[in-house]
């Protein structure tokens, strides 16, 4: 299989173009900074605007299949209109120069795997499963939007499928490292009430998903990736400071991440509970159900 990555020198670009390589599947990645692309055998770094179809789009005809992973960070702070002006535009952009390739390739790709996020589905309501209305706030508009962006290639027959991801743990360069700090400061604990959900996956749950759908061949429109076992931050926080031998107390209130976050707040304060229904439902059997085996794999030694 070969497939092109944009946004592939991101934590889950990094994690999927390991995995590909690794069972002798050729990648080819876009990115602002081919130099900061892995080296390694099997992989070629594309240089791209991130915007505009350029040189790279020939390599598209006779592709297998493209993961549109391209955005700016969220957790890049403060949000300023300008800042989140560049989280839309990075990811708008992308899938539309991604589309538009698409469009010139001959053939075609099969698939393109469209990322997205949890929070489509909002901040407020009862658990949600991929039917669920989208929410009205600002990351669920951004998500609609960037969803959007390839939504014509529905039309042209190419199979796509939407990630709708929740956080994602990782070793390095993931929010746990951030999360885990005050824990390992000894000043861990819930923040705001501690009731809002956690939605958390582990990068091996995400990296087997995406490998899933990309050999689904009937496997089309958006799955939630997140863990079928549901967190609260309190929960979360409870098991990090266990895990990590640390006590569990200190809450943060919640008015104290507004005021030092600002909108950002809304990643650690606010949350909904969702569900990977139709990701199980496809089959795919996660390899980490429950958050204190997910965690003590990433933070063992």
């Amino acid at each position: 299989m070969r497939v092109l990555i944009s946004g592939g020198t991101g934590l889950i670009g990094r994690a999927l173009s390991a995995s590909l390589l690794a069972d002798g599947h050729p990648v080819w990645v876009l990115t602002r900074d081919p130099a900061a692309a892995p080296a390694r055998d099997g992989l070629t770094a594309l240089r791209w605007d991130g915007r505009t179809v350029g040189e790279w789009s020939q390599m598209l005809s006779g592709m297998d299949a493209v993961v549109n992973l391209a955005g700016e960070n969220l957790s890049r702070w403060p949000w300023t209109a300008r800042r989140k002006q560049r989280f839309w535009d990075s990811r708008v952009d992308a899938g539309r120069a991604l589309t538009e390739a698409v469009r010139q390739a001959s053939p075609p790709p099969k698939v393109l795997i469209q990322s997205s996020g949890i929070n489509h589905y909002g901040l407020q309501g009862g658990v949600a499963d991929e039917a669920a209305p989208p929410g009205e706030d600002f990351l669920a508009r951004l998500t609609i939007a960037w969803e959007d962006s390839t939504r014509e290639l529905d039309e042209l027959g190419v199979r796509r499928c939407i990630l709708r991801t929740a956080v994602v743990l990782a070793k390095r360069d993931s929010l746990l490292s951030v999360m885990a700090l005050p824990v390992r400061l000894f000043a861990g604990g819930r923040l705001g009430s501690g009731n809002q959900a956690v939605p958390w996956i582990h990068i091996a749950d995400v990296v087997g998903a995406i490998r899933y759908l990309l050999d689904g061949q009937t496997l089309r429109g958006p799955f939630n990736l997140v863990a079928p076992e549901p967190s609260s931050n309190a929960d979360f926080y409870r098991t990090l400071a266990g895990v990590l031998r640390r006590p569990y107390w200190f809450p943060t209130p919640a008015f104290l991440l507004r005021l030092v976050l600002g909108e950002m707040s809304v990643l650690v304060a606010e949350g909904r509970y969702a569900r990977p229904d139709r990701l199980l439902a496809a089959g795919y059997t996660f390899r980490f159900v429950k958050l204190e085996a997910a965690l003590r794999d990433l933070l063992k030694g």
